[in-house]
């Protein structure tokens, strides 16, 4: 079993190698019981946060840590994909600008993912 950091690393490579953009992680263990760290990212089309999705799941359960849920929104706009001590959310970019995740966080620690992806 992977530790929530591990997952998470695992997750932005993930996402990074299938081309999502703006990828955000934030720390979120000291305020809510909801996950350790939400990931953040967007797609460039409804078909991309499909692939973005459907990759993500693929990747962690081949390495024994299948999602507990995945639930989509808004037609394709939003897909949330929930592995417990962490929770990955996938917008397209007007989706991602209507809910502002980042400022409803603002709280939160924004961790440094540059060493994890190609960008």
């Amino acid at each position: 079993m992977m530790t929530p950091a591990e997952l998470m690393k695992m997750i932005v490579k993930t996402l990074d190698s299938k081309k999502a953009q703006d990828i955000k992680v934030l720390k979120t263990e000291e305020l809510t019981i909801l996950a350790d760290y939400f990931v953040i990212c967007t797609a460039t089309s409804s078909t991309h946060v499909k692939t973005l999705s459907e990759e993500t799941d693929k990747v962690l359960s081949e390495n024994g840590e299948a999602p507990l849920r995945t639930e989509g929104y808004r037609g394709g706009g939003w897909v949330l994909v929930d592995f417990g001590s962490v929770i990955v959310h996938i917008f397209t970019d007007e989706v991602r600008k209507f809910y502002g995740l980042e400022r409803l966080w603002a709280d939160a620690e924004q961790v440094d993912i540059s060493a994890l992806v190609t960008q």
